[in-house]
């Protein structure tokens, strides 16, 4: 967006104020203008605002990212204008919006209780045209911290920097400076101590968000949304913390979608695999690697297939999307039954342009299923990637709004789902195409009234990919209706992960400071809904990882909504089939490896109660250190929010990388609230931290990174291998004999008997929720667990326990009929007991680790 045609309009009359919501709209009357604009404020929930600067040719956005939200019927918001003073008053609940228009509109939003507004449009700039688009600016402060976006390059914290909003196809991205990245999502938060404001855009149109990068000497210090199509629909979310401006966007633009339980384990991945012709087929080369997984004792859940598969067996040997290399894979169906037999789910990898190549590429030139170019008066071509590394063909991007193309790639999924591929991968699916004046057809979405421009810089190159996740999601839900579907998604707006329920960042590069910058990535992604997030552990391209970063990348990437291996490392030399990352590469640290990954195993039911929680409540599973610390002042300082070293993993565990090569100690924050009990080392040397202070974390990198658990917190573990929770999996023939959930631990982090908590009587509560992990959301039935337990005032008084489970339907944990084991931190001996006079409490000793394990039953609920 390099062009700027800006102009504001500054005359503005009031033509209704609350007649029937507590609305307010504005009319320009401005001579400059061909066509008049319209300003609309309107409450629409008791902390949501939404705001439209529109007209006939600046319409909304024809197919917005979120539906309309409507204003509730059960709304108490008041609307109190002066015509003759042009200001109104908003009262929405807690939230109060001033619009003023003696010049251009200025809202200024105010919380009860924040002395100063919260958030101010920019004086005589607010809302402007900007020749086929529109630009809104909006007051900024220095030391302010922005977050959100969906996917940016780090730091987490985004001010004073601008970004592109749109998505592109970044191989090899360097995570502090490359923008943009892959996802399109103009969902700006802009945190403070006591206020948080999210600014939400719905337009699939190309954008940019400079955060005070601008600065001006005579509008001073400023933040500025612009969109290069349309007119402006936005949502202003208030809320006194994060947790409850990101929940009020999910109820905007819908919440996380349930990921099925096997995604919480090991996903592996290489392009390598499903490349391989010979001496060795690329089948048997897949199963293999399986096999070797069981041989190194390493539990495996998923595998994500590469496009190796679609590569024709014959020149020119392109990549033909929804066809099977024949030679490679000789029978796709019995391929995933050996795979489903070993207990791993196969994801496909799909892109969506078809080269001039593919066989049906002719059908579907005929059939419409692509862009039309302007210039050329035929489809629309551009140059894609075709085989090895850097190769590239000439062929066309899908138009999702064409029948026949969203038809045939829904029939694609189907096909694959059809013959056992359990879920799509939905890769390459940026869409950065090169022109805005290429025509969709404009057929499979409904345009609005009186609109008939069908070009993609209005409806959005973004619009195909959420379209392209609904395709894949429909036909999976149509194949199987009674299994949640999934879709893994490279790219994503804020629509399209209604669809998908997981998502990457996407092809990253072996470096320290990489692995460093993802965690600001993730951090932002959790922000903005992309819950079930993670990274290519190891780096997708670039050099092999040494035994030290490999190491170190499993160490932090285990707690993390998603951990996968999977890389194509090409060279000079190769850039065809490349090299694999393998657990098992480093003979020397595979033990360390292997107890990595086994510890992601016992995590499952931890982390994907996580995942629940998000879908529930748009809770983000990885967070930042002040997430719920917000009356901690240090966590607003730079060293925490542009450190990108640590984060929360869930409400128990603080996490810590080491990023540098041969360090053996991380520095840590560790957060302090009123009340709380400070901080367990739960690796060697198992000592208590204090909160509200700064540590230096002893992390050797043969043994582990910091991880420290919240005094008073309790995550629920598993067996360490791949398990399942159905009840009925003894009966499914597709996945024999797979080992059953039936086991459940508890690691409870009482304070210490002995330390500055002596003589302090407190009680604990904390809980967890668990599926079988694969039903669809209509058949899925929860079960609520909750742990209380108690300490006393001395050394010698046992720690009291209580487990409540309560369940929502017939299903229930395979688990529950042998109680729970309650494992205590090394170093804590006292006894337990139950706080319930109907439980049991058995002493088992210690556990491999040296940790006393207690089974306590469960109480009635």
């Amino acid at each position: 967006m390099i062009h700027q045609y800006e102009y504001t309009p500054k005359d503005y009359v009031l033509e209704d104020a609350g007649s029937s919501s507590a609305s307010l709209k504005l009319k320009t009357t401005d001579e400059a203008l061909e066509q008049p604009f319209e300003f609309q404020f309107e409450a629409v929930r008791p902390n949501i605002f939404r705001t439209t600067f529109t007209s006939k040719s600046h319409p909304t956005p024809p197919f917005p990212s979120a539906p309309q939200l409507k204003a509730s019927s059960e709304s108490a918001a008041k609307v109190t204008a002066d015509a003759g003073k042009k200001t109104a008053t908003v009262q929405n609940g807690t939230a109060k919006a001033v619009v003023e228009w003696t010049h251009a509109p200025v809202v200024t939003l105010y919380l009860d209780g924040v002395e100063k507004p919260v958030f101010q449009d920019l004086g005589f700039r607010s809302y402007s045209v900007d020749g086929t688009g529109v630009a809104h600016y909006s007051s900024y402060k220095l030391d302010s911290i922005y977050v959100g976006l969906g996917e940016k390059a780090g730091p987490m914290n985004l001010a004073g920097r601008g970004f592109t909003i749109t998505a592109s196809d970044t191989f090899g991205y360097d995570a502090y400076k490359t923008d943009p990245l892959y996802k399109h999502i103009p969902f700006l938060v802009h945190l403070s101590p006591n206020a948080v404001v999210g600014i939400f855009s719905t337009s699939h149109s190309r954008g940019q968000w400079n955060i005070g990068s601008e600065i001006d000497g005579m509008w001073g210090r400023f933040k500025v949304y612009r969109q290069a199509h349309g007119g402006l629909e936005q949502y202003l979310i208030v809320g006194r913390t994060a947790e409850e401006v990101v929940r009020s966007y999910a109820e905007i633009v819908g919440f996380p979608l349930l990921t099925p339980r096997y995604m919480m384990g090991y996903i592996s991945g290489g392009m390598k695999y499903s490349m391989e012709d010979e001496p060795v087929r690329a089948v048997d080369v897949v199963l293999g690697f399986l096999d070797n997984c069981k041989k190194h004792d390493i539990p495996v859940s998923v595998h994500q297939m590469s496009s190796g598969y679609t590569v024709a067996e014959v020149e020119p040997k392109t990549r033909n999307v929804f066809t099977w290399n024949r030679h490679r894979f000789p029978d796709p169906r019995e391929y995933t039954r050996e795979a489903h037999r070993r207990g791993v789910r196969i994801l496909a990898n799909i892109k969506p342009y078809v080269l001039a190549t593919h066989p049906e590429y002719q059908k579907l030139v005929q059939d419409g299923a692509f862009f039309q170019d302007t210039v050329t008066k035929k489809t629309a071509v551009a140059r894609l990637w075709s085989a090895g590394g850097g190769e590239s063909g000439e062929g066309s991007h899908l138009d999702f709004t064409s029948k026949a193309g969203y038809d045939w790639w829904y029939q694609g999924c189907k096909a694959l789902r059809e013959v056992g591929i359990d879920a799509m991968w939905n890769d390459n699916n940026e869409y950065n195409t090169p022109s805005d004046t290429w025509q969709c057809a404009i057929q499979t979405v409904e345009p609005p009234a009186g609109e008939d421009r069908k070009h993609i810089g209005l409806w959005g190159r973004a619009l195909h990919t959420e379209l392209m996740g609904k395709s894949s999601h429909d036909a999976c839900v149509d194949v199987v209706p009674d299994e949640r579907p999934l879709v893994l998604t490279r790219s994503a707006t804020a629509g399209t992960m209604r669809y998908a329920a997981c998502s990457w960042s996407g092809d990253n590069v072996t470096s320290w400071e990489g692995m460093k910058g993802g965690n600001g990535m993730a951090l932002n992604a959790g922000f903005s809904l992309l819950q079930t997030y993670g990274h290519d552990i190891g780096g997708f391209e670039g050099p092999q990882p040494t035994p030290e970063h490999l190491v170190r990348w499993i160490q932090l990437g285990i707690h993390s909504p998603r951990f996968t291996i999977n890389c194509y490392k090409t060279s000079p030399e190769d850039n065809l089939i490349g090299e694999v990352i393998e657990p098992w590469m480093h003979p020397s640290v595979t033990p360390n490896i292997r107890e990595a990954i086994k510890r992601r195993y016992e995590l499952i039911p931890y982390t994907y109660s996580q995942a629940l929680k998000s879908h529930l409540s748009a809770l983000p599973p990885q967070r930042w250190t002040g997430w719920g610390y917000e009356s901690d002042p240090v966590v607003w300082t730079k060293d925490v929010t542009d450190s990108d070293t640590q984060y929360w993993f869930g409400d128990a565990l603080l996490i810590a990388g080491v990023y540098e090569p041969g360090k053996d100690s991380a520095r840590v924050y560790l957060p302090k609230k009123e009340g709380d009990f400070g901080f367990l080392n739960v690796n060697a040397p198992f000592e208590y931290r204090a909160s509200g202070q700064w540590h230096e974390i002893s992390s050797t990198w043969h043994s582990h990174i910091p991880v420290l658990a919240r005094i008073g917190s309790a995550v629920p573990v598993g067996k360490n291998i791949h398990t399942t929770a159905r009840i009925d999996a003894a009966e499914d023939a597709e996945f024999p004999d797979q080992p059953r959930d039936d086991w459940r631990g508890i690691e409870i982090f009482p304070p210490p008997a002995h330390g500055e908590h002596k003589g302090v009587a407190a009680e604990f509560e904390s809980d967890w929720l668990e599926d079988d992990g694969i039903s669809s959301k209509a058949k899925s039935e929860l079960a609520r667990a909750k742990i209380v337990y108690t300490v006393g005032k001395t050394p010698e008084e046992p720690i009291g326990v209580k487990v409540v489970v309560t369940k929502d339907g017939k299903w229930e944990p395979l688990w529950l009929p042998g109680g729970v084991d309650i494992i205590l931190p090394i170093g804590e001996d006292r006894e337990v007991k139950a706080l319930d006079a109907g439980a049991k409490v058995t002493d088992k000793i210690r556990d491999v680790k040296g940790r006393r394990v207690w089974n306590v039953t469960l109480s009635s609920a």
